[in-house]
C-alpha cells in the first residue's frame, strides 16, 4: 500500500455500510484494513457483489467466530499488531464480543477503539437503521414540499455521514499517540449536521420549516422548473443576484434581506423568468457569469460527465476516492473473498 496512511493497520468488525465505508476511505488513503468477518460474512455480501465491492475494495478478510474461545484468541492476536479497531455493531454485541478498549487494553495499550452505533453505547439496542435515524433526528421532517408528506433522501445520508465522522475520530486519536475509546453514533452526527437549524431553534426559538428543498436563509436557493428540466440556483451574495437578475431580466430585490422578506415574490419572478429557456440552456448562460447554478442530472448523467471519478478494480467499476492529494495515486485493490486472508471458524 502507498499513500499518507501507509503503515496504519486497522481492524474492522461490522456490517453493511457506515463502518465499512469509514474503513474503505482509510484504505483508499493507504491504510491496511482487515475485515474481521463472522462465519457467514458481512451481511452486505448478501445484497450484491457490486454493493459489497462499493464499500470494501482494497481490504483483507479474515473469518473469525468471535463467540468462540478460539475466535477470541485470534482477535487478540490481531489486536496486538493493530493501530485501531472500528466496530459497527449494536452496543450489546460490542460488549459481548469484547470489542471495547477496556477489554482489549491488556493486548495493546495503544489501540484506538471506535464504536460506531445508532444511538450511543449507553442507549441500548434499539434498531438504528439509516432511514430510522433520519426520521428521528428531523431530516425527514425538513424534506419535501411544504404541503406534502415528509420525505427521505434517496441515499443513505446518515450511514455515510457517520462513517466519515468515525474515520475522523479514529485518526484524531491515532494522531494523539494514545490508545482509547471513541464513540460515534448516527443520531449525534445527524443532529450535528443540522447545525444552523438547531442553533436557530435553541437560541431564537425559530423552528425549521419544510420549504420544498429551499434554503432557510438564502433566496432564491432551490430547484426551479424550466422549459425543459429543473435548475438548481443557489444565490447567496448580492453580486450573484445582480448577475443573475440582469441575465434573466428581473428587476428589484437588490439585497439579501429584501429577497428573504419577499420570498414568495422572488420565487414567482424567478420561476417566470426561467420558463424562457431549458435547464441546460440556463446552466450554459449562467456559468460564465459565475452564478451558482446547475441543471438537475441523473446519477448516470453525472457519472458520464465526470469519467475521472470512476475507477476499475476486481472487474468492477466503482466511484473513486474523494481525496485528491498531490503525489498520491490511490491503489484500488479488489474486495476480498470471505476469509481470503485467514479462516478460523
Amino acid at each position: 500500500m502507498n499513500g499518507p496512511l501507509a503503515g496504519l493497520r486497522i481492524l474492522e468488525v461490522g456490517h453493511i455500510l457506515a463502518g465499512p465505508y469509514a474503513t474503505m476511505l482509510l484504505s483508499d488513503l493507504g491504510a491496511e484494513v482487515t475485515k474481521v468477518e463472522p462465519p457467514g460474512g458481512d451481511l452486505s455480501r448478501q445484497v450484491s457483489d457490486a454493493y459489497f465491492a462499493s464499500l470494501n475494495r482494497g481490504k483483507r478478510s479474515v473469518r473469525v467466530d468471535l463467540a468462540a474461545p478460539k475466535g477470541q484468541e485470534r482477535l487478540h492476536a490481531l489486536v496486538r499488531d493493530a493501530h485501531a479497531l472500528l466496530v459497527n455493531l449494536k452496543p450489546s454485541a460490542v460488549h459481548r464480543f469484547g470489542l471495547t478498549y477496556d477489554a482489549l487494553r491488556p493486548y495493546n495499550e495503544r489501540l484506538v477503539c471506535v464504536a460506531l452505533t445508532g444511538w450511543g453505547m449507553a442507549a441500548g439496542d434499539d434498531p438504528a437503521f439509516d432511514y430510522v435515524v433520519q426520521a428521528a433526528t428531523g431530516i425527514a421532517a425538513l424534506t419535501g414540499d411544504p404541503d406534502g408528506p415528509p420525505l427521505l433522501p434517496g441515499y443513505s445520508s446518515a450511514d455515510n455521514s457517520a462513517g466519515l465522522a468515525a474515520a475522523l475520530g479514529l485518526l484524531a486519536q491515532v494522531v494523539s499517540g494514545r490508545g482509547g475509546q471513541i464513540e460515534v453514533c448516527l443520531r449525534d452526527v445527524m443532529l450535528s449536521q443540522l447545525n444552523y437549524h438547531a442553533a436557530a431553534w435553541l437560541n431564537d426559538g425559530v423552528a425549521p420549516r419544510r420549504l420544498g428543498g429551499a434554503h432557510a436563509y438564502y433566496v432564491p436557493a432551490q430547484l426551479f422548473p424550466t422549459a425543459a428540466g429543473h435548475l438548481a440556483l443557489f444565490i447567496t451574495h448580492d453580486a450573484f443576484w445582480r448577475a443573475f437578475a440582469q441575465e434573466a431580466g428581473i428587476d428589484g430585490y437588490p439585497t439579501m434581506a429584501e429577497r428573504a422578506a419577499r420570498r414568495a415574490e422572488v420565487v414567482a419572478a424567478v420561476t417566470k423568468a426561467l420558463a424562457a429557456d431549458t435547464a441546460q440552456g440556463w446552466e450554459a448562460r449562467l456559468r460564465p457569469l459565475r452564478v451558482p447554478a446547475a441543471a438537475v442530472r441523473t446519477l448516470p448523467e453525472a457519472l458520464a460527465a465526470a469519467p475521472e471519478t470512476v475507477v476499475e478494480t476486481g472487474g468492477r467499476r466503482l466511484v473513486a476516492s474523494p481525496f485528491r492529494i498531490p503525489g498520491h495515486e490511490p491503489s484500488y485493490g479488489p474486495p476480498p473473498r470471505l476469509g481470503e486472508h485467514g479462516d478460523l471458524t
